[in-house]
């Protein structure tokens, strides 16, 4: 994209059903449209939304599966200033109904398989998924032609909620709009390019993720799940150029691989990102595939990616670095307790401005101001260092650091060690009480398949490579570990399960 390009993800949508209007857009399962029909079923959708009574501003709330109605509903709601709530369907009916109190939304859209989410929910209009396409069908697809500001709320994403209760992230079609820029002109989509989408669509890294290949007149090809046969297939089956992956996704793959012995699908690019990845890991991967593997880091509240470490870049100690900030973004790692910068080589919270940063917390001013400084820096609460070529190396989240005996200890680098074991498939560390130093690193382990290690075994690997005071006291094996959509690790939880097993 060029700086004519579209500032808001309406007028790309016109663009493309204009200039390639039979193109392949969007693909799941066998169903397939092209951009003439995606442009002409949002219109029908916009007019139906409007014949509701859904006003510029309203927000429709959407409880559903993967599915090309997704997009539907967000250009919809773009065209007429309305706001759409994709509602994450693995939460509990408890916090689905605080989700809807919160956004207040004027519809809810769902399918029916998931109606029981809402049991909690009364007083609200409904449309049933079900009956949406007769009803779009019956509207007329002209376009609305309403003039719609690009720097309003489109779309709000309720965060993970892994420190209490979700935020919904309000983004605009600007907002979205880097997306366009950041698959032109830093990661190679083209209009041939083909997009698979494994994520949930509710998340940032699945609705997000999903227009890279949209903005610039490619083909997004969805999947409900992350199965690894399911995604090996489909890359086959439909020449996929581009795939985005969480780590527990990628060694399911590489496994997958490794197990049948058939050769990979060819595709161009993988990309990785939303927890650690060990580099144990990241090297079969790249054996596997042999293709360009591009790490990614974002976070809902800057509307998907601000670092990226770009395949060329993926070589030596660069390979435990999430990348450099894009070229719209400004970085800084500073000392939270002072607001002061800190030199190449310390640790800081990495805070970001650019004009993908979010419009703020949906009605939580107090929370908006504790995330987004007056001079528009958001706060990411994330531990990094940078070196003396500004290639950022994440460390952890300042939350989750531990400090035993006045020694701050980041959990990401014992994660980093014992992922080299070879019995060792995934670990998170937390820190729990000690009585001597009061924290002290706890590490909740995942064997292989087949693999056989003993906790002493395994704190005797980090002793080997650790400082003694960074290395766990104590290892829990457990059979999974506890995530959100994103794929990452709830700390949270586990602390929550060490807590209760101490009683």
């Amino acid at each position: 994209m060029n700086e004519a390009a579209p500032i808001d993800i309406v007028s790309m949508l016109r663009r493309h059903a204009a200039v390639r209007p039979d193109a392949r857009c969007l693909t799941n399962g066998d169903e397939t449209l092209d951009f003439g029909a995606l442009e002409r079923r949002s219109n029908a959708a916009a007019n139906l939304l409007s014949a509701r009574g859904i006003a510029c501003g309203d927000r429709v709330a959407l409880l559903c599966p993967t599915s090309p109605s997704v997009f539907e509903l967000l250009f919809a709601c773009a065209k007429i200033g309305a706001i759409l709530v994709p509602l994450n369907w693995r939460l509990s009916p408890r916090e689905i109904a605080q989700i809807i109190e919160d956004s207040d939304p004027s519809l809810i859209v769902l399918d029916a398989s998931l109606s029981p989410l809402l049991d909690e929910v009364v007083g609200r209009d409904r449309l049933a998924l079900e009956d949406y396409p007769a009803l779009r069908d019956a509207a007329a697809d002209t376009d609305p032609a309403a003039m719609i500001e690009a720097d309003i709320p489109v779309l709000i994403l309720y965060t993970s909620g892994t420190t209490g209760l979700p935020k919904g992230a309000m983004l605009s079609q600007r907002n979205l709009s880097y997306l366009g820029r950041m698959a032109g002109e830093l990661w190679g989509f083209t209009s041939e390019s083909v997009n698979l989408v494994a994520m949930p669509l509710f998340h940032i890294g699945g609705i997000g993720y999903a227009l890279l290949a949209l903005s610039q007149g490619g083909e997004t090809v969805l999947l409900p799940g992350a199965d690894p046969s399911s995604v090996i297939d489909t890359m086959r089956r439909h020449g996929v150029t581009h795939g985005f992956f969480v780590p527990t996704v990628v060694q399911r793959l590489v496994d997958h691989v490794t197990e049948t012995g058939a050769p990979p699908p060819p595709i161009g690019t993988i990309f990785y990102g939303a927890a650690p990845i060990g580099e144990e890991l990241l090297e079969r991967a790249r054996t596997t595939f042999r293709c360009g593997f591009v790490h990614v880091y974002g976070m809902t509240e800057t509307a998907g990616t601000t670092v990226t470490l770009l395949p060329h870049e993926h070589e030596g100690e660069r390979l435990r670095s999430c990348g450099r900030p894009m070229p719209w973004v400004e970085l800084e790692l500073v000392d939270p307790a002072t607001g002061r910068k800190v030199d190449a080589g310390q640790t800081g919270e990495i805070r970001m401005r650019s004009p993908a940063i979010m419009l703020g917390y949906w009605h939580k001013p107090e929370e908006t101001a504790r995330a987004v400084t007056p001079d528009g820096w958001l706060c990411s609460g994330d531990a990094a260092y940078a070196d003396e070529e500004g290639y950022l190396f994440i460390q952890d989240r300042y939350k989750d650091m531990i400090v035993s005996g006045g020694e701050n200890i980041y959990p990401s680098e014992i994660d980093n060690v014992l992922l080299h074991h070879p019995a060792v498939a995934e670990v998170a560390v937390i820190g729990v009480p000690h009585p001597k130093w009061g924290e002290t690193p706890c590490a909740y382990v995942i064997l292989r398949e087949g693999g056989e290690a003993s906790a002493a075994d395994l704190i005797a690997f980090t002793r080997d490579r650790l400082a003694h005071y960074k290395c766990p006291t104590s290892i829990r094996f457990v059979k999974e570990l506890p995530r959100n959509a994103s794929g990452k690790i709830l700390k949270r939880e586990l602390r929550e399960l060490d807590t209760a097993g101490s009683r």
